[in-house]
């Protein structure tokens, strides 16, 4: 039996400015404390530690005092915002709201809001009455709001929420006098009711939707001090499948974005949500916005240069989904510049000493930044929150611990590890283990990279790796691990079916799940194109697997297959999950299906088919839940099966294969689309 699914598997404030202004000091020096320990807690996190950590608050306390410029200006649009107010009237709440259809939404922005801007003057004035506005709001909030609903629910949840987080973040650790009780209850709600709805990103939608959902899980993480939460969006920001990833949202060096021929609006908000990320990893002292050779700032400055009117390059292309291609770049919302580009312009200008005239040029003209609009779409306010003067950074102290980590495999050059530079580190070291709790031996010391190639992996053996920073001060604590089986697991392999091996893509296993990405037009044809990733099959065996949602390619093709052979037109059998195209992109019909190809070269054939997938696996004709597969074999007859559990199991249909030659079983991915590949993951993999 091959079981592939394994399952190693807060200043203190006592309305008394003294004591507030004492507080403040004890808070830096917790953090600093925090900082040059590096070792007092493995992968800790700094806290506050979301768009504002101590020192900020600490500079634009200062600036504000000595009415310094422009902060002091920003202050002055900050402070008389209506929902800066420790009298402002709190709309909600409500149990359940939603988007489209809208239900309370507007409510719930509107509170979140205030909530973050109340919390916010609190930590810059010491006025106890913002702090408990605040806290009001984030209370009445969290023990009442039960579900996010609607075909856009994973946007409203990655929009509003991000600055409930961010208010949550700042009461908590200035010693606003948030009880230790409603705390736990908040970290509660934001695992259970937010963290839900945006756990699997949205892949089938443009760019902003993913990066909203990955900034509102990034503070998640921060805040509920959970580690995996944090590097789940962390890793889908640099190697994530959907259009809001980095690299598929900036897609070339000009700086070019997926939204770019869209409008100027949504591209500016996906960019900025993108920086919100960055943010917040520099103050847990990740270098997110260096990542890609300052991908971000690339993006930026294409985008600030276009909306001041000049010309930039353009090329057509198509978006991850395979929904949206855009012929040449949108000039609707051309020249109406969002509260966006303060934050960068201060990081990439005045924080590194790098140049962005176009960044610069559009923060000044729009200086002081307003708040974010529509809603809570994004925060702005960036001429308060990020104005530094030039050459000013952060205390250097010993580096955090890297994140971020990635594993890519071959079947001839072992491991490649990759990770995101942490800020101050001179060095890195990584080490190596057959077990996720280790222990771990170092592997290298002293790489001054950001990437490692292990050529010492041994084929079909699991490793996990992790990586600490050094510099003179010392050395951090150990990354969160990564895990990777070298090659394939023994006696897997990997094929492209297809003229000319056309899908290509990759294949990895991580010791629990594969991640097959893949292009092709599909197996329902003559002609196959498909990534198979295949075993033997015994005379009366069986494999099985569950789909991990979601996919990219909303034109995917997925499921398992038992094949004569790996020629394009061998005998073959395949239960597959795909899109009936209805002329409707947006609300596909997504199907299983038997096909069959009854003898080499001949036409494959729609032996049978189930109904329209409905929930748990399909919302909104969106994969989104889990869909188990399985394909069995008793002598010449080859049954298929479905489940939306894993326990109950539905027949699809039967055929007969007629041959004496081994067959192979396995996982087939192919994206439907000529252009763009998909990726699609599976777990709990049997073959017996």
């Amino acid at each position: 039996m091959s079981f592939l699914s394994i399952y190693n598997k807060e200043i203190i404030y006592n309305k008394n400015t003294m004591n507030y202004l004492k507080g403040l000091c004890l808070l830096l020096c917790s953090f600093l404390s925090v900082c040059l320990s590096g070792q007092l807690q493995a992968q800790s996190f700094i806290h506050p530690g979301l768009l504002q950590n101590a020192q900020d608050i600490a500079r634009m306390k200062a600036a504000i005092l000595a009415k310094q410029e422009p902060v002091y200006s920003g202050f002055l649009v900050f402070q008389a915002h209506s929902q800066s107010q420790n009298t402002y009237h709190m709309q909600g709440p409500m149990e359940m709201v939603g988007r489209n259809p809208t239900v309370g939404q507007g409510i719930y922005d509107a509170d979140a809001n205030a909530a973050y801007q109340d919390a916010l003057m609190w930590a810059l004035t010491g006025t106890q009455l913002y702090a408990d506005k605040a806290i009001e709001i984030v209370n009445a909030w969290s023990s009442t709001l039960k579900s996010i609903t609607g075909r856009d629910a994973v946007l409203m949840a990655g929009l509003g929420p991000f600055k409930m987080v961010n208010a949550a973040e700042i009461l908590r650790y200035t010693h606003s006098g948030w009880s230790a009780a409603d705390i736990e209850r908040t970290e509660s709600h934001f695992r259970e009711v937010i963290y839900p709805v945006i756990k699997d990103f949205a892949p089938f939608a443009n760019g902003n939707w993913d990066s909203a959902a990955m900034k509102t899980m990034m503070a998640i993480g921060v805040f509920c001090n959970d580690r995996p939460i944090f590097e789940r969006a962390l890793h889908y920001y640099i190697n994530g499948a959907g259009d809001g990833s980095l690299l598929n949202y900036i897609i070339n060096e000009t700086g070019q974005c997926q939204e770019s021929g869209r409008d100027q609006s949504h591209t500016q908000l996906g960019i900025a949500h993108l920086g919100d990320c960055a943010e917040m990893a520099w103050h847990q002292g990740l270098n997110l916005y260096a990542y890609a050779d300052n991908r971000l700032l690339k993006g930026f400055e294409y985008t600030a240069k276009f909306n001041l009117g000049q010309d930039v390059p353009y090329v057509p292309a198509m978006d991850m989904t395979g929904k949206y291609w855009h012929q040449r770049i949108s000039v609707e919302g051309r020249g109406r510049l969002r509260a966006v580009y303060e934050q960068i312009y201060n990081h990439y200008v005045n924080r590194m000493g790098l140049a962005a005239p176009y960044t610069q040029a559009a923060a000044e003209k729009i200086r002081p930044e307003q708040q974010g609009l529509p809603g809570a779409d994004h925060v702005g306010f960036g001429t308060l929150l990020y104005s530094r003067t030039a050459g000013s950074d952060d205390i250097n102290t010993i580096p955090a611990a890297p994140a971020g980590l990635l594993a890519q495999t071959t079947s001839t050059n072992g491991n490649t590890i990759s990770w995101v530079a942490c800020r101050g580190a001179n060095y890195y070291t990584l080490k190596r283990s057959e077990q996720k709790n280790g222990p771990y031996t170092v592997l290298a010391g002293n790489i001054t990279g950001l990437l490692y190639r292990d050529t010492k992996a041994l084929q079909g053996r699991t490793y996990y790796y992790t990586v600490s920073a050094s510099d003179k001060s010392g050395g951090s604590a150990n990354a969160y691990p990564v895990s990777i089986t070298t090659g394939f697991p023994i006696k897997w392999k990997a094929a492209d079916i297809g003229s000319n091996g056309e899908p290509k893509g990759s294949a990895v296993f991580d010791g629990r799940q594969f991640t097959i990405t893949s292009g092709g037009m599909g197996i329902d044809s003559v002609q196959n194109q498909f990534k198979f990733i295949y075993t033997t099959l015994k005379p009366n065996g069986t494999i099985t697997a569950r789909y991990v949602p979601q996919v990219s390619s909303q034109f995917s093709g997925f499921g398992l297959a038992i094949r004569e052979g790996l020629e394009d037109s061998d005998i073959q059998a395949a239960l597959i999950v795909k899109p009936e195209l209805n002329g409707q992109p947006e609300s596909p019909g997504w199907h299983t299906k038997l096909l069959f190809r009854a003898a080499k070269d001949s036409t494959i054939k729609d032996i049978a088919s189930g109904p329209v997938l409905s929930e748990p696996v399909v919302t909104f004709s969106r994969l989104t839940g889990y869909y188990w597969l399985r394909l069995q074999r008793k002598g010449a007859i080859i049954s298929a099966y479905s489940s939306v559990d894993g326990k109950n199991w539905i027949k699809t249909g039967s055929v007969v294969i007629q041959t004496k030659n081994q067959l192979l079983a396995g996982l087939v991915v192919s994206s439907g689309l000529a252009s763009v590949p998909t990726v699609v993951k599976f777990d709990q993999v049997m073959v017996y």
